[in-house]
């Protein structure tokens, strides 16, 4: 199996170019992405197998020794991240389907370059390769935020693309001290050189100050609310389950690996990952959009994930770990239940919906359930994920934080219910529907949108009445993600499993160190 690992990279950029060149067969590209998307959620799930009992799998790419190659490496953390990253990407693009968001023949290219960057960061052992594969994945995704070309959506581009620069910019210069320092960038090698050497410790805390923002969290995280809710609902979807999560599986690997989990920068992880908990939940609260609420949820759910390296023990990063994996199925739930709204309607603002359980309750009933699992309540995955959390912060006598993720919780279901109170329920509002007359016969448009919430007509469009009804093909993606959720909670213990041993792989690194640098 070693010797497949780079096909997490090239595979995925090979299809995009075999779909690039189908051009206007617009079947043929979806058969070929989906089938691509697939086949990359069977090898995460071959390499999770294989690794579940703490087995690392390496492959020094064009067998050169380790420590000149460059190295793939993925133990079943990194499995589970290239499995459920992969189904995430399958979901989100037959939902790209269902909007017609595919109708631009460099969708399915642009979303497969996306994947292979993202896949080559989980499974890459190499920081500078690391900088090499989130610029592979960032560019596609400057595109896919900007694509329609309108105000909003450039104007969100700039923000993301600039910050992205400026922090790919960071993350370089910090490879670059840590080859100074260090000698290498070879992960296996930096294990436990932070702990040795201050001028490695702190070129090490330049990549993560970067990282960090890569991530969104407080203070660097405003980037995120101000670009997110502008794409198309199926790409924000994608982007919320990827590119920060490269920044979150990197923190947990850097600081186990590289600083050994150093006790002493305990309580300031602690105190950033409380703000940010604090900080995203509070500016969900102020916004009026579903889109824009949910984006700040998940800098507040960042939080959460990464509260188990506050913590550092087997317990703790467990919890982390389930966590990450529950928060990226069920907010790609809520993004996939409420766009479907929104593709609709054609507003995300909320003081203009209402009457979407009437018209469409199985859609109802994939938010509800997704929503209650991001608050944390039973039976769902949400419920397992922050009971471990509590669990490990009242075990490390850390009560002040576990307090705080309880209160924090109480202000998501606030949230949550100004989503399905304004959303869901109450009266039909005006209709604001918009459609593009074509040949005298009437179509949704891509949901475009302001940073109220509010639709932006597009040159050509009238605005019709239409009843509230979400087609099925609309509806379906995001109750595979809500019964999924349902299913790990119900039957927490396989995922719970795995996630500790992925726990006892950074708790005590020597296995994948060994197989790095053999």
């Amino acid at each position: 199996m070693n010797d497949w690992l780079p096909a997490l990279l090239w595979l995925p950029l090979l299809m995009a170019g075999v779909t690039l060149a189908v051009g206007g067969r617009v079947v043929l590209q979806r058969v070929l992405a989906l089938g691509t998307h697939a086949a990359v959620v069977a090898f995460g799930i071959a390499i999770v197998v294989a690794t579940r009992d703490g087995e690392v799998i390496a492959e020094q790419v064009a067998g050169w020794p380790g420590g000149i190659s460059i190295p793939f490496a993925v133990d079943v953390f990194a499995g589970l991240m290239i499995t459920v990253a992969a189904f995430l990407v399958l979901v989100s693009s037959v939902f790209g389907i269902g909007t017609r968001d595919d109708a631009d023949r460099y969708f399915h290219p642009l979303v497969l370059v996306l994947t292979g960057g993202v896949y080559g960061a989980f499974a890459t052992a190499d920081l500078f390769n690391l900088f090499v594969m989130i610029e592979v994945a960032l560019v596609p995704s400057y595109v896919l935020l900007t694509r329609s070309g309108r105000m909003p959506q450039l104007g969100a581009g700039r923000v993301y693309l600039t910050v992205n620069l400026l922090v790919s910019t960071i993350l370089l210069s910090g490879v670059g001290l840590v080859y100074a320092t260090a000698g290498t960038v070879n992960l296996g090698e930096l294990a436990g050189a932070a702990q040795e050497s201050v001028p490695v410790a702190l070129a090490g805390g330049v990549v993560l100050v970067a990282l960090g923002a890569k991530a969104a969290l407080v203070p660097v995280h405003s980037w995120l609310p101000r670009s997110y809710p502008f794409a198309s609902v199926a790409v924000t979807a994608l982007l919320s389950g990827l590119l920060t999560k490269i920044g979150v599986y990197w923190i947990f690997r850097l600081y186990a690996v590289m600083f050994g989990g150093d006790e002493r920068l305990h309580t300031a992880w602690l105190w950033v990952l409380g703000a940010t908990m604090v900080v995203g939940v509070l500016g969900a609260l102020g916004e009026s959009g579903m889109r824009a609420i949910l984006s700040f949820h998940m800098t507040s759910q960042v939080g959460y994930i990464l509260l188990g390296i506050g913590f550092f023990g087997p317990l703790g990063l467990a919890a982390g770990i389930f966590y990450l994996i529950h928060h990226i199925i069920v907010k790609a739930a809520l993004f996939l239940a409420c766009g479907a709204v929104e593709h609709q309607a054609g507003t995300g603002r909320l003081s203009k919906l209402g009457g979407a359980a009437r018209h469409s309750p199985w859609l109802a009933l994939v938010f509800l359930g997704a929503a209650l699992s991001l608050v944390g309540i039973p039976p769902f995955s949400g419920f397992v994920a922050k009971l471990t959390l509590v669990r490990a912060a009242v075990f490390e006598s850390e009560y002040l934080v576990a307090g705080l993720a309880v209160a924090v919780s109480l202000f998501t279901l606030l949230s949550m219910l100004k989503i399905w109170n304004g959303a869901f329920w109450g009266q039909d509002p005006a209709p604001v529907r918009q459609v593009a007359l074509v040949s005298g016969q009437t179509e949704s448009l891509p949901d475009v949108t302001d940073p109220t919430g509010e639709a932006i007509p597009a040159p050509g469009v009238e605005r019709a009445p239409h009843p509230l009804r979400v087609p099925w093909r609309l509806v379906l993606p995001g109750a595979v993600l809500t019964l999924l959720s349902l299913s790990i909670g119900l039957g927490a213990d396989v995922l719970l499993s795995l996630a500790q041993t992925a726990a006892e792989g950074l708790v005590d690194p020597t296995r994948y160190v060994e197989a790095v640098t053999r």
